[in-house]
């Protein structure tokens, strides 16, 4: 139990992070969306926010499914989470680096990089968790 209760307070800390990250990004996003070269024109401030407050509710879900006796469907929801953290790298696909400002590419980076890590983690206690539910469901067969 108690590794249990460490894996989730490294997914909390890991998923906090990302969040963390993935707010600056999409506040810079928001406060400066002119500079950003080019985005979309339909796009604007109040649907930066929404898209994070979107995004943000995937990961809430997925820790709190976690957490709870839907230890598996909480774990993919966070691996989406963590996996929706890589669509700052459209940016690039929209103008080069160069175009961008330090600021947009370390704020870019950084949801990149916290995105990774939480996926990394997240994709490892899936993997833990289906062996161990296979071997509870093997333990059942052998009764």
């Amino acid at each position: 139990m108690q590794d249990r209760s460490r894996s989730y307070a490294a997914l909390l800390g890991l998923a906090a992070a990302y969040c963390l990250a993935s707010l600056v990004h999409f506040v810079h996003n928001a406060e400066f969306l002119a500079q950003y070269p080019n985005l979309p024109a339909w796009l604007s401030r109040p649907r930066v926010y929404g898209a994070w407050l979107l995004v943000t509710a995937v990961g809430v879900t997925g820790v709190a499914a976690a957490r709870s006796r839907f230890v598996l469907t909480g774990l993919v929801l966070v691996a989406v989470y963590a996996a929706l953290g890589f669509d700052g790298l459209g940016h690039y696909a929209l103008a080069p680096v160069s175009a961008h400002t330090l600021a947009m590419n370390l704020t870019i980076g950084f949801e990149v990089l916290a995105a990774s890590v939480l996926l990394v983690f997240t994709l490892r206690q899936v993997f833990l968790a289906g062996r161990h539910l296979a071997g509870r469901g093997a333990a059942r067969s052998a009764r």
